[in-house]
């Protein structure tokens, strides 16, 4: 997805309902786009007799994850729970839902649908509330790199190291891009008791 996304995608994305919980402005996405992001391997073959030699090339296209649009704040979103999330270090366990409304987000953080599943290559994007309801990113800003995030889903669990934090503005839409690299994201409203910014964890998976 382009840094350089349009504006309207860009504004719906981050009014997300991570912050309409506190005290944001409810604001609906109606227009967004996606792209399809590949990963290209190539593979090569030889034969070889006493008077030829042929090549041969063939091309694979693994493509990444695609994001879905931004749904309504408040969208008829079923709660369909995928799994945990556990961050030791401030002592949280909860249940990870599919979905990024409202509807969802006040049960518990929620995985935004076409972005990477926790192990699978790509970016694992995870909404979650930081005031509102049971606040469960509360104190991510006391993350460092080297803390461990854990997912667990019903194909094992998978562990995951913070790699730095980032502020954004509300329209930095690339915290959703999907790369070839094995990462997570984790955002949520800043400072607390405000929209103005997005707190932005980035993480990388653990490989044994």
């Amino acid at each position: 997805m382009s840094r350089r996304a349009p504006h309207l995608l860009l504004v719906a994305l981050m009014a997300l309902t991570a912050c309409s919980g506190d005290d944001a402005a409810s604001v609906d996405a109606t227009v967004a786009t996606t792209t399809t992001v590949a990963l290209t391997t190539t593979s090569s073959s030889t034969s070889t007799s006493s008077t030829t030699s042929t090549s041969s090339t063939t091309t694979t296209t693994e493509a990444l994850p695609v994001p879905v649009p931004p749904p309504p704040s408040r969208g008829n979103e079923p709660l369909v729970e995928i799994g945990t999330i556990e961050i030791p270090k401030l002592k949280i366990s909860k249940k990870l839902f599919e979905g990024v409304t409202l509807t969802t987000l006040d049960n518990g953080p929620g995985h935004w649908p076409g972005t990477a599943m926790p192990g699978h290559r790509g970016n694992v994007v995870v909404a979650g509330h930081r005031t509102s309801h049971d606040h469960p990113f509360l104190e991510i800003d006391k993350l460092v790199p080297g803390d461990q995030v854990l997912f667990t889903t019903a194909e094992g669990t998978f562990t995951y190291k913070v790699t730095g934090t980032k502020i954004v503005n509300p329209t930095d839409v690339w915290i959703i891009d999907q790369k070839p690299a094995f990462t997570a994201t984790l955002f949520a409203c800043h400072p607390l008791h405000s929209t103005k910014q997005r707190i932005v964890v980035f993480l990388d998976l653990v490989t044994a």
